[in-house]
């Protein structure tokens, strides 16, 4: 299945109609810059992504809450756990489990790699 199979994107004018409880960070994949597409009928982003279905390597991968390897640490994502690639930045990773989360950073190297079909 492909990502855009799994998301549908918004219908009609996306906007907010009042104000809204930021979600603690690692938690929803929201940043002010950047969301889940299945976030636009709730949260205002900058952008909305779709997301790139990839898993976790061949060891656990503790999520980070920014992009540091002294930031705080978030969820532990087993090996092989899918999860879904928001976007890049130098080696960091930003992704995510679902539009539910968690969310967080991975360096690049700890996702297994893409295999072209």
């Amino acid at each position: 299945m492909t990502a855009p199979d799994r998301y549908s994107l918004p219908e009609g004018v996306v906007g907010l109609n009042g104000p809204v409880d930021k979600p603690a960070p690692g938690t929803l994949p929201l940043r002010g810059d950047l969301a889940h597409i299945a976030l636009a009928q709730s949260y205002l982003a900058a952008h909305y992504v779709i997301p790139q279905p990839r898993a976790v390597g061949a060891t656990p991968a503790t999520l980070k809450l920014n992009m540091r390897d002294d930031a705080e640490d978030g969820t532990t994502l087993p090996a092989g756990q899918e999860i879904e690639l928001l976007d890049c930045a130098g080696d960091w990773a930003w992704i995510t489990c679902g539009p539910e989360g968690p969310s967080g950073y991975v360096r690049l190297g700890q996702l297994a790699p893409v295999i072209d079909a």
